[in-house]
């Protein structure tokens, strides 16, 4: 009988069209340049004199020096090479030492997006503008009192293609597997830019963060609504709940590509205050639930790291649409005339996770008999 081979194309050689989350916003207002290593280059990111975030192409197009080691000055980035000013849309702004600015002095200027108080740039190979429809949406709990503040994290991933994170979306039982979490419920809705996914899960008792020798986490029921607003942007609506207290978060997980193998990883989290709660006691929790997002996404790249990219897995009936999603996915790596009606029309899928709980259930009670836990810390995490 002939075996199954694993076949696996050379990634994109392009960057998927759409918004990509640089970071907080505030980060980047400080008066100072700052690089950010994006879609096979450098980006230069700058506050202009009227307050608003610039990013251009971090090279100057003069003598190719590093305007991310340059100085703004007013509304435009000067070169520290030359001193050639660049302002916000990419033109030449001036030259000290010369009599004009040659014609056509201009550089790449990338569309940018301030939303829920973080910085986007727009990328598309073929230059064209993001259609209305294609946006970020707005976080009401990012301008609330009621909330709290934003932590932020990043995590450089090498030899890993974005599409590794995306795949996620749609794997019912790698939270089981790697992020020792039992899903009761799970279904994926896919529809133009937007792929969602219904989880409903409850933390296993056989788990332990490895921290202290024996000791197991509390156990937690999680209810969550997790969107990609196109390729790069997952907003997680979160509800955990442990000894009758709730805590309601909003997880930002999202990343931007920085060659065509390897990306920037970046979550980060708010959560709603409880009655009474100081902005510190709510900054607080905030940090120990991205900890605990952060443990997570450890686990997942010590996967990524060891993993071969694969275009045909192998599949069973509970492995949830992986080539339905990766066929919505692929609209962000054509152009726009080539997208297909199959890439954007509403796909709906729900897993029956009847049988596999019922089997780990069993699995999980027999490690608590016999007195064994997995650390969920991963190995190449450990001290």
């Amino acid at each position: 009988m002939k075996h199954r081979v694993i076949e696996a194309a050379p990634p994109p050689a392009r960057f998927a069209r759409g918004w990509h989350c640089l970071g907080i916003a505030e980060s980047f207002k400080d008066g100072k340049p700052h690089a950010v290593e994006a879609f096979g280059t450098k980006l230069v990111v700058f506050q202009s004199g009227d307050g608003e975030l610039k990013v251009l192409n971090g090279y100057c197009p003069h003598m190719g020096g590093d305007l991310t080691q340059g100085t703004v000055k007013g509304d435009a980035i000067a070169c520290p090479f030359h001193d050639w000013r660049w302002d916000g849309d990419g033109k030449c702004a001036g030259i000290p030492y010369a009599n004009r600015v040659p014609r056509g002095a201009r550089t790449q200027a990338w569309l940018t997006l301030e939303q829920n108080k973080q910085l986007f740039v727009y990328h598309d190979p073929q230059g064209n503008p993001p259609p209305p429809e294609v946006t970020i949406p707005r976080i009401e709990g990012a301008y609330s009192d009621e909330w709290s503040s934003w932590t932020w994290n990043q995590l450089r991933v090498d030899g890993s293609h974005c599409r590794e994170i995306v795949d996620n979306v749609v794997d019912m039982a790698h939270f089981y597997y790697v992020h020792y979490a039992l899903p009761t419920y799970f279904k994926n809705i896919f529809e133009g830019h937007v792929a969602t996914q219904y989880f409903d899960g409850v933390s296993r008792e056989d788990a332990s963060l490895g921290l202290v020798p024996g000791a197991e986490t509390q156990k937690i029921t999680q209810r969550s609504e997790s969107a990609y607003y196109g390729p790069s942007y997952m907003i997680d609506y979160l509800w955990n709940e442990a000894s009758g207290m709730t805590v309601e978060t909003v997880l930002i997980n999202c990343h931007y590509p920085i060659s065509d193998n390897g990306f920037m990883l970046q979550w980060g989290a708010i959560v709603k205050k409880f009655p009474g709660m100081s902005d510190e006691d709510a900054d607080a929790m905030a940090a120990q639930v991205a900890e605990g997002v952060g443990l997570g996404f450890l686990q997942d790249v010590e996967v990524w790291k060891n993993k071969t990219a694969i275009d045909n897995p192998l599949l069973c009936d509970q492995d949830g649409p992986v080539y339905q999603l990766r066929r919505w996915y692929q609209q962000f790596y054509v152009d726009v005339e080539d997208v297909t009606p199959e890439m954007v029309n509403r796909f709906e899928f729900e897993i029956d996770t009847a049988r596999a709980v019922d089997a780990w259930e069993k699995e999980v009670a027999e490690n608590v008999a016999n007195g064994f836990s997995y650390s969920m810390i991963p190995q190449s995490a450990r001290g």
